[in-house]
């Protein structure tokens, strides 16, 4: 059973994706380096993948970074990549094995996949817990999860001048960004789904950008406008925008009046589990004392240290 509860809107969030997937080239940058240090990490991996998914696979960025970086028997080791996204207008421009499918209910049997890979997309799930037990047990035996997500501290710059601009202008505050899951509580979800050998480590990316305007704009561009089921509905006042803009640059403005945008970017990674991965010794199996190791005293339990 699930415990999760309704953080974003879905619908909104394929509609935002539907309506930037026709100009998503010009705008994604994001994706793009999202797709390079992931393929980085793969190609790390000195394994073949029969089967493979690309879970949330926008336009494509990251089939195509795959392609153009391996030669060892298909990109990344892969012999045939599946992809898919919440919104059909992106799967159809990712191609040739696509579906349009949802990350919180996929449609797939247990035990297909040898490899499921997700480039910055599961930051807009609901449900994550749930998600990630699908994700394993959609992987065979011995399986690899990689994925990178949006973390909580990205566009922290954005989420303080719109704050700081609301209360200002309209005597009041409503979640203008979408929240986003941290590092610390990341790796413990990847235990929770019952993936073995578990990491959730962070990166930052600084983009900078001529004016904050431009900054909102490509957000929207992107698809990756805010979607959180309580936001305020309607559009931003145009004298909030101003005055957030305002703000950010008084803020954060750099020298030439550039302006910072920050990108948290968390990878996760995890393996379904297998009898031959590698085991923790059972308690009381060790070979060497470690205070032999430290050149020290062992102090049974119970005991006081005595000065020597």
């Amino acid at each position: 059973m699930s415990d999760s509860f309704e953080v974003f809107n879905r619908q909104t969030v394929r509609r935002h994706r539907d309506r930037a997937a026709p100009r998503l080239h010009d705008h994604d940058f994001l994706f793009r380096e999202g797709a390079e240090r992931l393929c980085d990490r793969l190609l790390d991996i000195k394994r073949a993948f029969s089967l493979a998914l690309d879970l949330g696979c926008h336009t494509g960025q990251l089939a195509r970074v795959l392609c153009a970086g391996d030669e060892a028997g298909g990109p990344g080791g892969i012999e045939t990549l599946i992809q898919c996204d919440l919104s059909p207008a992106m799967a159809k421009r990712a191609g040739p094995l696509v579906l349009a499918a949802d990350e919180e209910a996929l449609p797939f049997a247990g035990e297909t996949f040898d490899l499921i890979i997700s480039n910055l997309s599961l930051h807009w799930v609901n449900d994550l817990p749930g998600a990630l037990a699908q994700i394993r047990r959609a992987l065979k035996p011995d399986g690899l999860f990689l994925a990178s997500m949006l973390g909580g501290e990205t566009l922290g710059e954005l989420r303080r001048a719109l704050a700081e601009a609301e209360i200002a202008e309209e005597d009041g505050l409503s979640p203008r960004i979408s929240p986003m899951a941290e590092v610390r509580d990341l790796g413990g979800l990847l235990l929770r789904a019952g993936f073995a050998l578990p990491v959730a480590d962070t990166d930052t990316l600084t983009v900078m950008y001529e004016d904050p305007m431009k900054l909102m704009a490509d957000l929207h561009a992107m698809g990756e406008a805010n979607a959180a089921a309580e936001s305020r509905k309607g559009f931003t006042r145009r004298g909030t925008l101003m005055a957030a803009a305002a703000r950010y640059r008084e803020l954060f403005a750099a020298d030439g009046g550039r302006v910072p945008a920050t990108f948290q970017i968390i990878t996760l990674t995890g393996w379904a589990p297998d009898p031959s991965q590698q085991q923790p010794l059972k308690p009381g199996s060790a070979k060497a004392r470690l205070a032999d190791a430290l050149d020290t005293v062992e102090i049974p339990a119970g005991e006081k240290a005595r000065p020597r």
